[in-house]
């Protein structure tokens, strides 16, 4: 029986010192994204595969799994690359890494927010390229403190997104979903409809997982409700936007700005976005910091060392 891993692409130099410790793993030499037959090959010939959050593990590709898979651990909070019920019905655990990237993720919400409000990128753009003169109505954004925040999605990181806003900035906190939030509430957030956060918000900020329910649950109807003044943030996934219609608003100001981290095509984004001024975009990088990086990674090994020793792994999705 193999109890190999296959890793389908490098990690952190501190990750890979630890799978060294605790397994044998082979891990595609070259930098770049798995093909379909690298990935194959995982599932078929390897008792754990280390997957990406741009590996699609369908459930075609699980079922052409080897009798030793017993494990696939998604390097991400999300997993929606996976196809886990295929995988749990042939008995092949899936894992994912929450908790540890909850801040980076949160922050860097923070961060497209703050620039779209007060247009960073615009400025630097500005500074680069040519000369500014000073006036009183010269790069106007918007305040952030103690306007109103719309969080959707009140899970760890938009909690943790929230409670920044609240204690840091005084900003009142509407959320919508299916259930209330202590964490928010405890802050004197509420729970509102999604209708009135986003005819409310200032600042509406996108924390949900993909599901077919979230899919396009921001769109053209959605955007029109908005204030002309709203700025609308997504580090969550990128489909829960409809990302030609985000455009359409954007030119015409239906809105006022947004900051994407995630797209709906990804690695390809809405051409009509990159012309805009009054939107910032990251290439999904709310996870990425030194330290986060490489603590998804040791997740992974726990839960790999967990499995390689015949134990259920600690961070088991469950669908």
């Amino acid at each position: 029986m193999s109890r190999k891993v296959y890793v389908s692409r490098g990690l952190p130099k501190r990750v890979m010192e630890e799978f060294s410790r605790i397994c044998e793993f082979d891990v595609n030499p070259i930098d770049k994204q798995a093909s379909r037959e690298e990935l194959v090959n995982g599932v078929k010939n390897y008792a754990a595969v280390v997957s990406m959050l741009n590996d699609q593990i369908d459930a075609e590709l699980i079922a052409q799994a080897g009798p030793d898979l017993k494990l696939i651990a998604n390097y991400g909070v999300g997993f929606n690359n996976i196809d886990v019920k295929a995988a749990n019905a042939k008995g092949i655990y899936v894992t994912n890494t929450p908790d540890v990237l909850t801040d980076a993720t949160a922050d860097l919400a923070w961060a497209l927010l703050f620039g779209a409000a007060r247009r960073v990128v615009e400025g630097d753009k500005i500074c680069r390229t040519s000369t500014f003169s000073w006036a009183p109505e010269y790069m106007l954004g918007y305040d952030v403190t103690g306007r109103t925040l719309g969080i959707i999605g009140a899970g760890r990181i938009g909690s943790n997104f929230a409670r920044k806003a609240a204690l840091g900035f005084g900003m009142r906190v509407i959320y919508y979903g299916r259930h209330n939030s202590p964490a928010l509430d405890e802050i004197g957030g509420k729970l509102v409809s999604l209708d009135e956060l986003l005819r409310e918000s200032d600042y509406i900020s996108l924390h949900v997982p993909l599901t077919p329910d979230t899919k396009h649950l921001i769109g053209a109807s959605e955007l029109a409700k908005m204030k002309p003044t709203a700025i609308l943030i997504n580090t969550a996934r990128g489909p829960v936007i409809d990302e030609a219609a985000l455009a359409e608003a954007l030119k015409n100001h239906v809105i006022a700005a947004a900051g994407l981290d995630v797209y709906e095509r990804e690695p390809q984004i809405e051409a009509a976005l990159k012309g805009l001024d009054n939107v910032v975009l990251m290439p999904h990088v709310g996870s990425a910091t030194f330290d986060t990086r490489t603590n998804m990674g040791l997740m992974i090994a726990r839960n790999i060392e967990a499995v390689l020793a015949g134990s259920e792994p600690p961070n088991v999705v469950r669908v």
